[in-house]
């Protein structure tokens, strides 16, 4: 299987985290201006992108891949197990989290994830922690502090709700971006993201069937925001993301997806209005300024990108 070189995955990574960010805001309005459940949208989204990206897989690449990943006992297992704790866990916790809240934060909270991969990754003794880990770790702490507190100590911007599902959703995204890599391995990208999302839609199907929606109450332009969170902000921007992974390390990908708070950011302030104070602009850059500088240090990279060779340290047991 011929893998994209470099400058594809990193065009990949980019492009899909603008696409998620502006999907996130897209999904922020469905939430705040026509009253869409966040447990149907997380459902519908997830089964419609997931069958479009294993129907891509069947008649445009290899189509043996489509049932093949099933055959495998240990793959299948996986599967299941990335579909539940990955893609489903990443999906709810980021919707839930706009709902509670806003996009900008919700996304912003997420990108937690490098700082919690490095933790794990030191933790597992597969890296060791540095002074650039250390100042990484602070920008992390005092972006996220000015971001929910606006500067006040005595009271949150945003609703601790929104705050504790965008915690769950950087750990989810840790989570996802690490179990990936061994699967990616043996098979194709849009076969594992594809299955995952139909796992993940069909779990929450038990609570929420996506049927049950009255559909003639939305507007037209309703629907267009419908598609394009569905195909832009969740079937190609997960693609691109776990696609750039065949090119580029899981600390990589994860430290270069730093477009996508920034997009949220900015679509939510200028597109929606949404309040953000001077404090919450200064955490933005704190959080986007430790996902940069990871993203700069070469060695750091270069170290993991060793790491996910071997294939071990990314491998949760």
């Amino acid at each position: 299987m011929n893998r994209p070189t470099r400058r594809t995955g990193l065009l990949l990574v980019i492009t899909g985290a603008i696409f998620w960010g502006v999907g996130g805001t897209a999904a922020q309005k469905l939430f705040q201006q026509y009253a869409i459940d966040v447990n149907w949208l997380v459902t519908t989204r997830l089964l419609i992108a997931g069958l479009l990206l294993l129907t891509v897989q069947f008649f445009w690449k290899d189509r043996s891949q489509v049932f093949g990943i099933w055959k495998n006992k240990r793959t299948a297992v996986q599967l299941i197990i990335f579909g539940l704790l990955g893609m489903l866990a990443v999906q709810y916790t980021y919707m839930a989290s706009i709902k509670h809240g806003n996009a900008a934060v919700a996304t912003l909270l997420q990108y937690l994830a490098p700082v919690m991969i490095i933790i794990y990754l030191i933790l597992r003794k597969q890296a060791v922690l540095t002074q650039r880990d250390l100042l990484t770790v602070s920008l992390a702490l005092g972006g996220c502090f000015f971001l929910l507190t606006n500067g006040s100590i005595s009271s949150l911007s945003v609703p601790a709700l929104a705050i504790v599902w965008g915690v769950l959703s950087g750990l989810a995204l840790s989570f996802y971006t690490l179990y990936a890599v061994s699967l990616l391995a043996e098979y194709d990208s849009l076969v594992i993201v594809g299955w995952a999302m139909m796992i993940g839609g069909f779990a929450l199907s038990f609570i929420h069937p996506p049927w049950q929606m009255d559909f003639t109450s939305l507007p037209l332009e309703a629907y267009l925001y419908l598609v394009f969170v569905i195909i832009f902000g969740t079937m190609i921007a997960f693609w691109f993301y776990i696609e750039s992974l065949q090119s580029l390390s899981p600390k990589e990908t994860s430290l270069l997806g730093s477009l996508e708070p920034l997009a949220a950011v900015l679509t939510t302030v200028f597109w929606l209005k949404e309040p953000f104070g001077f404090f919450q602009w200064g955490g933005t850059a704190c959080i986007i300024g430790m996902i940069l500088l990871l993203a700069l240090n070469k060695k750091s990279s270069s170290n993991t990108k060793q790491a996910q060779k071997n294939k071990k340290p990314f491998r949760i047991s």
